[in-house]
This record gives C-alpha cells, structure tokens and sequence, in this order.
C-alpha cells in the first residue's frame, strides 16, 4: 500500500525536479526512495518476507514525501512572514 501510495508522488517529484534543472540538494532524498521502493517490490512474495517488504516500502514513501513536506514547510514560513 505504502508504495502503492509513494509511485505517484515520486512521478511527480521526477517531473518537479526535472523543470528546476536537475535533482540538486535533494538528490540523495530521490534516490533512496527510487531504491527503497524498488527494494520493497525485489523479494519473493513470501510471508516471511512480509515486514522487511513493508518496512522498506515505509522508508520508501517517507524519502519520496520529505522534499515535498520541506517545501510546504518552506512556503508555510515564507508566507508567515
């Protein structure tokens, strides 16, 4: 569920990324959650396999909203001010 909820926000913080020019500062952010998600989808479907699956899938959509979550943190202060 988790990474089904972190593909779409992850598409869109490609496309974010892509109209600024490159991933910059948040690179690593991306990356790690293109890696987590695509790790939480590698191992068999097994039962055993059930909470690494759904931890790395967790970690996954909090890497993907975290660029996100700082900039309406960002605007929300800007704004404020």
């Amino acid at each position: 569920m988790a990474s089904l909820l972190g593909l779409p926000f992850l598409v869109l913080e490609y496309k974010w990324f892509r109209s600024e020019d490159g991933v910059g500062s948040f690179g690593g952010a991306f990356y790690w959650s293109v890696g987590l998600l695509a790790l939480s989808w590698a191992p068999p479907h097994r039962r055993s396999l059930r909470i690494p699956r759904v931890l790395a899938a967790g970690a996954g959509l909090g890497c993907v909203l975290l660029p996100m979550l700082f900039a309406l943190a960002l605007g929300a202060a800007m704004a404020g001010s």
